[in-house]
């Protein structure tokens, strides 16, 4: 059972920026009659990559199940932000949740997943388009800056971090400028990159480890056989003695029926525009290709890509009809030139759409599936999943080889379920317009914004 209309789910690669910069995507023909793998890894994206690299690696039998190709979910989809994160909850709820040092654990393992991104691009020599180090998050208005000031003190504290505070007027000297921004945290930790290119490197870095990819290939069953699991195929089958589950928000909610109502996809819109000339990007006063966010609930993300082209992503969609999900590009278009007004008549050269992922918990999982003997999962990485489905994947692979995986417990507690499952997209909808109303409106036309002196950039 799948939570959206089948929109959401069309084989058809989107007409996204990533798919028409990549290079060919590695051969992957689908499962064809029985088969047998000592793991079988079903969905390949970040994670379900990353393990089957792991595991081949190791000299273990591995075949990765994927329902289209490599890539064509949300590992593809993505704004590209190989950063922190992985969780909806902030350091607050985590330490009254799991304490101190359970949340200084997450921390550190989201700072190691950066770095073990970027380690693999240099060992297997993908060329993903990495950008400048850092993340700015900025506020969006005056109450937000006063707790990006508190939140900096407190990450000094527990985390003995030293993140950056910019007024607007320092942002804008660093070529970061929109309406309406406030001030903004730096973090050093983080790079954009081109998230398909380095999706499909990671395909080719399996493959060569002796991972067999299966595209083209959805599990429709997924039932315990000979001491092991049968998973069923529109072509084929495959006995496995083990099973990882990494298909996060596109997977069937119910499959396996443990997983029902512990996961909540939800929409992402993004769009790229033309190329940007220097003289429009100095006129908006955006010249930096540092990855940044705002401080709305239902956030807005942005960067300028390395041939000139600004990208833009929202959230807030709760439908994949075409009606509905020409409304969120629309909406998001207005979202931009409210932000980016020196831009507002740019044209839009491709938009898309996309489903992250969310848990009851807030929180991602890696690890084994309570009451299922060699299944395990690893997803819910809640729009931050270049980097944590990464490190997750390989370390998940760990425990699939009977080792202690070096994953922090945080990530180790199975999903809660959704409570009144069947309303968890009109709650979600209502959720929706609560935090709009919370993040307060767009700023308005004429509002001044933080431009640099002239000559910057």
């Amino acid at each position: 059972m799948q939570l959206y209309e089948s929109p959401a789910y069309d084989p058809a690669w989107p007409d996204s920026h990533w798919a028409a910069t990549s290079p060919a995507p590695p051969p992957c023909p689908p499962l064809t009659g029985a088969a047998r793998s000592e793991v079988a890894v079903i969905g390949a994206g970040y994670a379900g990559l990353s393990a089957a690299r792991a595991l081949a690696q190791a000299g273990v039998g591995v075949t990765v199940l994927e329902a289209v190709q490599p890539g064509w979910g949300a590992s593809g989809r993505n704004g590209g932000f190989c950063c922190m994160g992985g969780s909806k909850l902030d350091d607050a709820a985590l330490v009254r949740r799991f304490g101190p040092e359970a949340a200084r654990r997450f921390h550190r393992f989201q700072q190691e997943a950066v770095s073990h991104v970027a380690t693999l691009l240099q060992e297997e020599e993908i060329d993903a388009d990495r950008g400048p180090d850092g993340e700015m998050l900025l506020a969006h208005r005056p109450a937000a800056w006063a707790a990006l000031q508190r939140q900096a003190r407190e990450r000094a504290q527990l985390h003995g971090e030293r993140l950056v505070l910019l007024s607007p007027a320092e942002l804008a000297a660093r070529g970061i400028a929109g309406a309406g921004f406030h001030g903004g945290l730096f973090n050093p930790v983080g790079f954009p990159l081109h998230p398909l290119k380095y999706l499909r490197g990671l395909a080719r870095a399996a493959q060569r480890a002796g991972a067999t990819i299966c595209g083209d290939s959805p599990v429709s069953s997924l039932r315990p056989s000979g001491g092991g699991w049968q998973l069923t195929t529109p072509q084929g089958s495959l006995q496995a003695g083990r099973v990882l589950i990494a298909t996060n928000g596109y997977g069937a909610d119910d499959l396996p029926p443990w997983l029902a109502a512990r996961r909540l996809p939800v929409l992402s819109a993004v769009f790229t525009t033309r190329p940007l000339s220097e003289a429009e990007r100095a006129a908006q006063g955006w010249t930096s290709e540092t990855m940044s966010f705002d401080s709305r609930a239902l956030l807005h993300y942005f960067r300028l890509l390395p041939d000139g082209r600004f990208l833009f992503g929202m959230r807030g969609g709760t439908s994949a009809r075409p009606a509905a999900l020409a409304a969120l590009h629309a909406e998001a278009r207005r979202h931009f030139a409210a932000l980016f007004p020196a831009w507002a008549d740019v044209a839009v050269e491709r938009h898309w759409s996309g489903l992250a992922c969310l848990t009851g918990s807030l929180a991602p999982f890696a690890g084994p599936v309570p009451g299922a003997p060699g299944l395990f999962a690893a997803l819910g990485w809640h729009g931050n999943g270049v980097s944590t489905a990464s490190l997750a994947g390989a370390r998940i692979a760990q425990e699939i080889l009977g080792q202690t995986p070096d994953l922090p417990g945080i990530m180790r507690h199975p999903p809660r379920r959704f409570p009144l499952p069947f309303l968890r997209r009109p709650l979600l909808a209502l959720g929706y317009r609560v935090l709009a109303l919370k993040d307060g409106p767009l700023p308005r036309p004429g509002q001044a914004a933080c431009h640099p002196a002239p000559g910057r950039g």
